[in-house]
């Protein structure tokens, strides 16, 4: 293979997979799809394994003039892509048996999402990421909307369309006022050029590009769209959407903003902007998931708030900092994506998303209320679970330039996020649900609320392996 071809492995076989699955849905019967599982899976870990290999073999390169990066920054995003692929698909294999038509493309569909956040990761040009930003939301738009019998859903898919295509057209608007002011798309071209322009028109490409990207991380007040369609998407959706498209977000808006445009983007007024932005997702976020019913709609704006968590980490502006962002978005993949898995067998189960379903739960299925109970407990930032140190590592970051109020606001909404997830673990818990039945875990469920909790305990008590990993792909970024 060309050795620029090279760099580009993890896509092509993503691709190659993504388009093998889609076809075999297509050809073989309704009824013979169980085997589509296995074969995604083999995909999916054959993909890990060659992006696994770039990473640790420091493959460092670009292709096309630097349109396209092949650096450890994009490898780490892109194993984390696939890990949250791989987990949704294993736990929603239940729930897709259970869709009235049982489509062959739901599993297609994820790689597609998949493959455009690998190339948002590893986009070193704005057309570039624009293209594999389109690719994953086009195939979110269709995803969220799958559940054709369900009015909720259909709607949560028109109102991503509509809002997902209004954040684009404000994310090109701020890309078309970069490439005026300096004739390239290029990133390290626009920082090169630029230097340390603060012209008007500079600081409203600025603003433009990033409440582009406050829209896909969901920040305040950039986050209307987040609990309707977390709410009408199917469940596992909702799980992909909470932490792999958010985490695209963050890979491709940390590149940008730290190597294209860093100057700008950590200027005394830009940053004091920026910092208010974050204080407030983080506050509204929190306050919002209180009274929230629906375990979606809490989890969506708990999603929100965790979005500001991240966001200090951008703030901060150092390879410490990027650091956090990293260890934290690979740890909140396992610990969502464990709740989400519980919530998809109540879903599956009781045909309900409530929270009032999940009572009786740790009678009913101990291992799911488990799992359930330190997931939240996790992203809430308590010890000793991997929420709290990625939560450190972000907030040491953030303390460390100085911005010792924000830190504050961090720690007393993380206290806040406590009560919320504290009622869903109380209703398991406390709550009889005698009148409910027993809820039965298939073996892939099984295997990832097992994973999942592991993970999450086991990077709690020893994070150094992700911290390298993180270390490693944040230094890759600045270099």
């Amino acid at each position: 293979m060309n050795a620029q071809y090279a760099l580009l492995a993890p896509e092509i076989t993503l691709a190659v997979v993504g388009i093998v699955i889609f076809s075999v849905g297509l050809l073989i019967p309704k009824g013979s799809r169980q085997g589509m599982v296995p074969l995604t899976v083999l995909g999916i870990l054959v993909t890990m394994a060659v992006a696994g290999a770039q990473f640790y073999s420091q493959v460092n390169g670009s292709f096309l003039d630097g349109m396209y990066l092949a650096d450890n920054y994009a490898s780490f995003f892109k194993l984390l892509f696939l890990a949250a692929a791989l987990l949704v698909v294993l736990s929603s294999t239940e729930y897709v048996q259970k869709l009235p038509a049982h489509r062959g493309e739901f599993y297609a569909l994820i790689l597609f999402a998949a493959l455009g956040m690998m190339v948002m990761a590893g986009s070193g040009d704005l057309i570039t990421l624009y293209v594999g930003l389109e690719l994953m939301t086009i195939s979110f738009y269709v995803l969220v909307a799958y559940l054709a019998e369900d009015g909720k859903s259909g709607e949560a898919g028109l109102k991503y369309l509509i809002l997902g295509a209004v954040s684009s057209a404000v994310l090109l608007y701020g890309v078309s006022f970069l490439y005026g002011l300096t004739g390239s798309t290029v990133i390290t071209d626009i920082a090169a050029k630029l230097g340390s322009d603060m012209s008007p028109a500079t600081i409203l490409a600025l603003l433009l590009v990033l409440a582009g990207f406050s829209f896909k991380i969901s920040l305040i007040p950039f986050h209307m769209w987040a609990p309707d369609i977390y709410e009408g998407a199917p469940v596992p959706i909702t799980a992909y959407l909470a932490v792999a498209s958010k985490a695209a977000g963050f890979a491709a808006m940390v590149r940008v903003m730290l190597v294209g445009l860093k100057a700008q983007a950590l200027d005394g007024n830009v940053a004091v902007a920026l910092a208010v932005l974050i204080g407030l997702t983080m506050i509204a976020g929190n306050l919002m998931a209180i009274p929230q019913k629906n375990f979606k709609r809490m989890m969506a704006y708990s999603s929100i708030s965790q979005a500001g968590y991240i966001a200090v980490g951008l703030l901060a502006g150092t390879p410490d900092g990027v650091k956090g962002v990293l260890f934290y978005s690979m740890i909140y993949v396992f610990a969502n994506m464990g709740a989400f898995t519980v919530a998809t067998v109540v879903s599956t189960a009781q045909g309900s998303d409530e929270i009032k379903d999940f009572a009786g739960l740790a009678r009913r299925s101990p291992l799911a209320a488990a799992v359930m109970t330190i997931s939240l407990l996790s992203m809430a930032g308590i010890p000793p679970l991997a929420g709290f140190v990625g939560k450190f590592y972000l907030f040491k970051a953030l303390l460390d330039q100085g911005w010792v109020p924000l830190v504050f606001i961090a720690f007393i909404m993380s206290m806040v996020s406590v009560y919320y997830y504290l009622l869903v673990t109380r209703t398991m818990y406390m709550e009889e649900g005698a009148d409910l039945p027993n809820i039965g875990v298939s073996g892939a469920t099984k295997f990832t609320l097992l994973v999942t909790m592991l993970v999450t305990l086991f990077l709690g008590i020893y994070p150094s392996p992700l911290a390298q990993m993180a270390t490693i792909a944040a230094k890759s970024l600045f270099h």
